[in-house]
């Protein structure tokens, strides 16, 4: 199920919107101000971000070009100005559309469901994975946080390309080693605490403030999603 992020600090609005994308299949989260919106964009993964302009303490345009700066998450503009100029302006930062209000929900569904099908395929054919600041292309095999390029080791790589790519799941010692190493695994788990503790560490040199694997006591481990 597609994560919709809605930042839209008109409450009935807000609810209107979140009712209409719920109907239409997908999951929705309301946020209310420009703070609390750029700090859910960092802490959690979204598939598409609802975005108004006027917004209290940060404005949408202002979220707009913080969220270019570490994630290709399709943004679309929802605001009541109609200034041709203004949308070619936030279209040049990194908006992906733009609908101006008073709108109609069931042009407003389309245009999720059009941009969505738009960054499926790209994912698809790309093979970018993103987690928080976090960003994984397997076309080139970078690793970045944030504007920081990370330097991997080979096997650090397939076991945060793994995790990326099943970001739910909790994978098990024996699950990592037998994936990425491609061996039987016979319980001995040093190998993969090593590699895991290198990864994250090199993660956390990258972006001090933030978590990207957690450990599961007594089972393996997995992103981490707080």
């Amino acid at each position: 199920m597609d994560m919709i992020l809605i930042i839209e600090d008109n409450k009935d609005v807000n609810h209107m919107l979140a009712e209409a994308l719920t109907d239409a299949g997908y999951a929705a989260k309301s946020i209310y101000t420009g703070t609390d919106g750029i700090r859910e964009i960092k802490n959690h993964a979204y598939d598409l971000i609802l975005l108004d302009l006027m917004l209290p303490y940060k404005s949408g345009d202002e979220i707009l070009k913080e969220v270019r700066l570490f994630s290709d998450v399709p943004v679309i503009i929802i605001s009541a100005k109609e200034l041709v100029g203004t949308k070619i302006d936030l279209l040049k930062i990194g908006a992906d559309d733009y609908i101006t209000k008073p709108f109609d929900l069931g042009e407003v569904v389309a245009r999720v469901e059009s941009n969505l099908r738009r960054s499926h395929r790209q994912i698809q054919e790309n093979k970018v994975f993103q987690h928080k600041d976090l960003a994984l292309d397997d076309s080139t095999k970078r690793v970045s946080v944030g504007e920081r390029e990370v330097e991997l080791t080979a096997k650090e790589y397939l076991i945060l390309e793994l995790l990326l790519e099943h970001p739910s799941k909790v994978f098990t010692k024996s699950n990592l080693y037998e994936t990425v190493w491609e061996e039987d695994y016979f319980g001995d788990d040093n190998a993969v605490k090593t590699h895991v503790s290198n990864l994250r560490s090199k993660l956390k040199k990258a972006n001090p403030h933030e978590d990207y694997i957690e450990t599961v006591w007594g089972f393996g481990y997995r992103l981490y999603k707080a």
